[in-house]
């Protein structure tokens, strides 16, 4: 078989670019972990000492990480005063965890790809799933971290008023179950903007119910908010104004029978808010830089956590809406619309 040897070449190069692109993302997690990045921040041009002085960590290690930084784009070097800077446009992404556009959530994520490979092979050897709470504790963390900062951003101002008449619910006082709801960021945020209605979340993940409680109890929302644990299809409760389900149907082993739940759980004239991660319909349309993220992410967390529970559909984390709206559909519900999106969410409104 010919070869076209500069094909080769150029594909080599690529993989070496993604080998230091992979190098790059551990080094990025331990200037998170060590407060690297948040030293940086603000703080003009720095030489290895000062930032060593800055963060307690030993000045030799801190000249290798910041010109490996460098060396990646993530900084600045200049070579005058040999002094190393974080661009002001890179603080939101590397150091500041209150925008969207935050990347440190993922670093941790991703670390336990690594960390979690033996069952990974194990699982693609075998077929069998690996369950979420198998996981190593950093991808839980990360997770929170990953969607907080979207959530915080459009939960409230965009996705709830975007379907038709929840936010005046919400606003008079409405009863919500968050299903699938991990550490309880979003039943929070709902909570602390709708003080007149009431919430509980539920999870099957006993550790992050612990989580959601103690997150509750430090906002003093205890009296509005409980946190049970409980799956998508047994969660207890009728007659809920709205049910929600961010981010999770996919990881699910039955998400049609939690669909059915979920519509047996709502008030006659009641909402489901189903929050998913943006993806077309067809494969070909997801082969960008997103879906490289999340086609990876699907690989190693959402379809092992499916597989491991029963039935095992496996949507994935690139559902699509068509999928997505056949297992709706199949769960009971009549009426399914897409209310909005965001670059990394496909915002959904169920009715019975």
């Amino acid at each position: 078989m010919a070869v076209d040897e500069a094909k080769v070449r150029a594909f080599g190069e690529k993989l070496f670019g993604d080998l230091g692109a992979a190098c790059s993302i551990v080094l990025a997690l331990t200037g998170d972990r060590l407060g690297l990045w948040k030293a940086l921040a603000g703080a003009g041009p720095l030489t290895p000492e000062e930032l060593a002085a800055r963060t307690a960590t030993a000045e030799r290690y801190v000249r290798e990480w910041l010109c490996a930084m460098a060396a990646a784009g993530y900084l600045r070097y200049d070579p005058d005063s040999a002094c190393f800077a974080l661009p002001d446009e890179h603080v939101p992404v590397l150091a500041d965890e209150s925008t969207p556009a935050t990347v440190l959530g993922f670093l941790q994520c991703v670390s336990t790809l690594f960390k979690d490979e033996p069952k990974l092979l194990e699982a693609f050897r075998t077929g069998k799933g690996v369950a979420w709470g198998d996981h190593h504790p950093d991808l839980f963390q990360g997770t929170e971290r990953v969607f907080r900062p979207s959530y915080e951003a459009h939960l409230v101002s965009e996705w709830i008023p975007a379907l038709d008449g929840v936010d005046a619910k919400l606003r008079a006082g409405a009863r919500v179950a968050d299903v699938a709801c991990g550490h309880g960021v979003t039943t929070l945020i709902m909570a602390e903007a709708y003080p007149r209605s009431t919430f509980v979340g539920f999870d099957f993940h006993a550790p992050s119910v612990e989580r959601a409680r103690h997150l509750a109890a430090t906002k003093g929302l205890e009296t509005r908010v409980r946190f049970e644990v409980a799956t998508a299809k047994t969660f207890p409760g009728t007659g809920y104004d709205v049910v929600s389900v961010f981010d999770s149907l996919h990881d699910m082993g039955d998400p049609v029978g939690a669909a059915a739940h979920v519509r047996q759980a709502l008030a006659p004239d009641g909402t489901w808010l189903l929050v998913e991660p943006f993806a077309h319909d067809r494969v070909e349309d997801n082969l960008n830089p997103l879906g490289r993220v999340f086609y990876a992410a699907s690989s190693f967390i959402c379809t092992p956590a499916s597989l491991a529970q029963e039935v095992g559909l496996g949507l994935g984390a690139q559902a699509g809406e068509s999928r997505l709206r056949d297992v709706v559909t199949q769960g009971g519900f009549t009426r399914f619309r897409r209310a909005t999106e965001t670059p990394f969410n496909l915002v959904f409104e169920a009715r019975p």
